[in-house]
């Protein structure tokens, strides 16, 4: 089998490096290594960048409804492509080839959303806020814009960035994660595709130094985030310190709340599927279930679904979970869960050791549960980013919120329950930006901000929705009074007056 350089797309074309770093793409059911990716030099960072400001003096002005045309047809070739890019997720990323499916039907969303430019981007108009004096405002692109985006998402989280940001006018440089970035580029060459100007979208790869850059480089003007909480942090203060726009979401310690009266069956079917899906390497995973009162006599049934996960390649469909993503990934989750034993959580499921037939050399592990969890544990501070739940028993729901909201992060969190006035409490009281009540994973829906609180995120505006277009423009101002052409001066006024 050939093994696949991936080349950087600068001024619409696949380019290929020159670095002399390269890093391999492994299948982390196989261990075969499918591509290579360049660590990308300092000169070719800057030639991406300075593309996408040539570009952006005529992307600015192109029209809007052009603008729309465009996603229009990106989000038809996203969709008539879904299972090309679903197959290059799962080959590099390992995750089932329907969560894959998912994935691309999330990262779809924004696309269509960002089909709505024509109006999300209007500005607004007082008429005769003064005396013959109106106020307007134009939400302007910015400039370049860039992106860095984690591994577990490679479809969802760039389409969380530059789709937007471009339908807005600016221009975009991405650099994708190294560990699976083909469907990413296959992405991006369905965006030129579509119509997307040479310029307007480039790639470049790397790692520390590429991110650093992007950071520094005085010709981005607005960076977007997706990853953990140490590189995220990192980006932002070097980011800001920059005088760039950032947003940075971080790292998650996500909590599933179980009432006594909630649906019992449709309650642990979906913490299940929330916590150990994609093998648990979702920021939005609920890893942490708090049963409530009576609800701790369902530990048993919890137990039950777990063992029976099934584990396999991500191209076997009925798998319920696939690998992990890399070697060094699974041995920090064996690491994190040997912690939990040694600390004194009571481990009830252990997927250590998992095996499947045919692939000896994956980086499989099996959902793992461990009872009997105290704040104070490493598996509870730590975001572990594997099939690793942990359960929690309290005694009443003000014990849940309190539990909740003392944990340093705030991305999402969920409810199950059958009372409104419990559900209605929960959301209210409780300190966390994404909210579910009877949904596991409260990612919400394109035309919402993605949001988070606390430790998990950095920046006012988050992606997606109302808040990524204010991200992605800047707001200019414009109070105009037009004189008659005979209108006399009745003389000089010195107040601040618009009279």
């Amino acid at each position: 089998m050939s093994i696949r350089e991936i080349p950087m797309y600068i001024d619409g074309q696949a380019v290929p490096s020159q670095s002399q770093e390269w890093r391999d793409v492994i299948n982390p059911a196989t261990q075969e290594v499918v591509a290579r990716v360049p660590f990308c030099t300092a000169e070719e960072v800057d030639r991406a960048v300075a593309s996408a400001k040539v570009a952006f003096k005529e992307w600015r002005k192109t029209p809007l409804a052009k603008r729309m045309r465009i996603m229009l047809k990106f989000q038809a070739l996203i969709r008539e492509h879904t299972e090309e890019l679903a197959a290059l997720i799962t080959e590099e990323h390992g995750k089932t080839l329907p969560d894959a499916a998912g994935e691309v039907g999330r990262g779809l969303e924004v696309v269509e959303h960002a089909c709505s430019i024509t109006s999300l981007q209007l500005g607004e108009l007082a008429e005769n806020a003064a005396s013959e004096v109106d106020v307007y405002t134009l939400n302007q692109p910015l400039g370049v814009g860039a992106g860095i985006t984690a591994f577990n998402f490679p479809i969802m989280l760039p389409c969380f960035m530059f789709p937007l940001a471009i339908a807005a006018g600016n221009t975009f440089v991405l650099k994708p994660s190294e560990q699976d970035p083909s469907s990413t580029m296959r992405l991006v060459e369905l965006a030129h595709e579509a119509g997307v100007p040479a310029g307007v979208l480039n790639v470049v790869h790397g790692g520390p130094d590429v991110a650093n850059q992007i950071c520094d480089h005085p010709d981005i003007k607005a960076l977007s985030f997706i990853g953990s909480t140490n590189v995220g942090t990192h980006i932002y203060r070097r980011a800001s310190e920059a005088g760039k726009r950032v947003q940075s979401m971080m790292g998650a310690k996500n909590h599933c709340v179980v009432m006594p009266d909630a649906n019992r069956s449709q309650a642990i079917n979906n913490l299940l599927g929330s916590a150990f899906g994609a093998a648990g390497q979702r920021c939005m995973a609920n890893s942490v279930v708090v049963l409530v009162g009576e609800a701790k006599a369902w530990l048993d049934d919890i137990v039950e679904g777990a063992r029976n996960m099934k584990v396999g390649p991500g191209t076997q469909r009925d798998a319920d979970l696939g690998p992990l993503v890399s070697k060094a990934a699974r041995d920090r989750v064996v690491r994190l869960i040997d912690a939990g034993e040694k600390e004194g959580a009571r481990l009830l499921v252990d997927g250590r050791g998992c095996q499947v037939e045919g692939y000896p050399d994956g980086n499989f592990i099996g959902a793992t549960v461990f009872a009997d969890v105290k704040p104070e544990m490493t598996i509870y501070r730590e975001e572990i980013f594997g099939p690793v739940l942990c359960v929690v028993s309290v005694d009443t729901l003000d014990e849940a919120i309190e539990f909740i909201n003392a944990n340093p992060n705030g991305n999402g969190t969920s409810i199950f329950t059958n009372s409104g006035w419990v559900a209605r409490r929960f959301e209210t009281e409780i300190d966390v930006g994404q909210v579910g009540i009877n949904v596991p994973i409260p990612v919400p829906v394109a035309y919402f901000s993605f949001t988070g609180s606390r430790a998990s995120k950095l920046g006012d505006l988050g992606p997606n929705g109302k808040q990524a277009i204010q991200f992605w423009t800047q707001t200019k101002t414009v109070t105009a009074r037009w004189f008659e052409p005979e209108n006399v001066s009745s003389g000089i006024n010195s107040t601040i007056s618009l009279s």
